[in-house]
């Protein structure tokens, strides 16, 4: 008995976490062969403070894992992205492009992230949930074997034991701490606010960004730091939220929550954003940026998606990065489980920073200058007010901010920003 709970309980690479990142990472070691256990420390459904609308890249990464991405499934797509700012309003498609759908997506956190961990299990990971997981297990040189977690609602002691673990915890991963790795404090950092309205505007066609925020109460106009979004649900409810960089002045001295209620208040009450019509909370997030925990690898530890800090800078995307570094990390890791020592296999685990930063390096230091840029009101003020009366202007920044280029025989604007990103620094 005790043999086949061993057994049970040791596996090829341990994943902690089954958000995105965490089931994407489970899900492509498994199809490749490898015997995965993915530990959850909730139980599906569970929410997650998201604004639930996913760019084509997320689209495409879906589609890799073999989801189902109708609209006959529940999933809402959208054309593009509406820009409202400085008195103007664009709407912008989702380019034309050979590497990525011309769509976007909307679906629930809650729903969204159980549809990934159960793909991840029918892919042959084997997966816990009410698993949480404290301390890593640590051989005589530091590197780490396995994991102690807690299982279940009586929280039962129990020990994981694998080769390579894969830090999938999201922002305050816990286990990297434990292992040594903190925070950056000179990346961006950003916190995102959100609840849902009951809406007519449920089923808009565009997400919906606003690069203003105005607080309308009282005699005078006041602007408000960050951007916030609109995203149709499809079901009735729209999620409205606001993010807002650690770059702004009044990063730490504001509560959030009330931002979005001064705001939400400025609307017209048509679109029904008052508070009677909430259908829950409002709810925060922090949103780590541009690597802000490093390194990617170390001592038999992989971090993928927030863990490692992969959200993009320039629009505050998380999902789609999550997912692409747990491909990057399943890729890396199967490469490594087929050399023949323990020296050839750390050294093809070592190239996996290395890859993460030659795909995203140079953008996110490209991102990292423009958080400090739009810190400054005044600097949003204008570019708000000059950029969206430019629609070609504004086209290229689309693609700039939701990093949506083709890497080989695109248009000008692509070579430009791949260029941009090639001869900036690596993050």
């Amino acid at each position: 008995m005790t043999d086949t709970v061993t057994s049970e309980r040791t596996a090829d690479v341990i994943v902690v976490g089954a958000g995105p990142a965490g089931a994407t990472t489970a899900y492509h070691l498994a199809r490749s062969g490898l015997d995965v256990l993915l530990l959850e420390k909730t139980a599906f459904p569970r929410e997650k403070v998201c604004g639930d609308g996913l760019t084509p890249r997320a689209a495409k990464q879906l589609t890799a894992m073999g989801i189902d991405i109708s609209e006959e499934a529940g999933w809402l797509r959208n054309k593009g992205l509406r820009i409202i700012g400085g008195g103007q309003r664009l709407e912008l498609d989702w380019p034309e492009l050979a590497s990525y759908p011309d769509y976007g997506l909307v679906r629930k956190r809650d729903d969204f992230d159980e549809q990934l961990a159960r793909q991840a299990e029918k892919a042959g990971a084997r997966m816990y949930e009410r698993c949480n997981v404290g301390e890593p297990i640590l051989d005589a040189a530091g590197r780490i074997t396995g994991v102690h977690a807690k299982l279940g609602e009586e929280k039962t002691p129990v020990t994981f034991h694998a080769p390579l673990v894969v830090a999938a915890d999201g922002n305050s991963t816990r286990l990297s701490v434990k292992m040594g790795l903190h925070r950056r404090e000179d990346r961006p950092m950003g916190v995102a606010v959100r609840t849902y309205f009951t809406s007519p505007r449920h089923d808009d066609d565009y997400l919906e960004s606003w690069l203003e925020l105005w607080d309308r109460r009282g005699g005078q106009d006041r602007l408000l730091p960050g951007y916030g979004w609109v995203f149709g649900m499809g079901d009735g409810t729209s999620n409205v939220g606001l993010g807002v960089l650690n770059t702004s002045e009044d990063f730490k001295e504001l509560d959030w929550r009330e931002i979005l209620k001064a705001w939400t208040a400025s609307m017209p009450e048509e679109w029904g954003y008052t508070p009677e019509n909430m259908t829950g909370p409002i709810r925060g997030a922090a949103l780590p940026m541009a690597f802000n925990r490093q390194p990617h690898y170390t001592r038999g530890l992989l971090l993928v998606g927030d863990a490692g800090g992969l959200v993009n800078p320039f629009n505050g995307e998380g999902i789609a990065y999550a997912m692409e570094s747990a491909v990057i990390a399943a890729e890396t890791i199967v490469q490594a489980q087929a050399r023949a020592t323990p020296a050839q296999r750390e050294l093809a685990l070592r190239r996996y920073p290395k890859i993460l930063k030659e795909t995203y390096g140079g953008y996110y230091t490209l991102g990292r200058a423009f958080v400090k840029l739009i810190g400054n009101p005044k600097v949003m003020k204008v570019a708000t007010e000059r950029g969206l009366s430019h629609p070609l202007l504004m086209r290229f920044a689309l693609k700039m901010l939701a990093n949506l280029t083709d890497p080989s025989g695109g248009d000008a604007m692509d070579r430009v920003i791949n260029g941009l990103s090639k001869v900036a620094p690596r993050a």
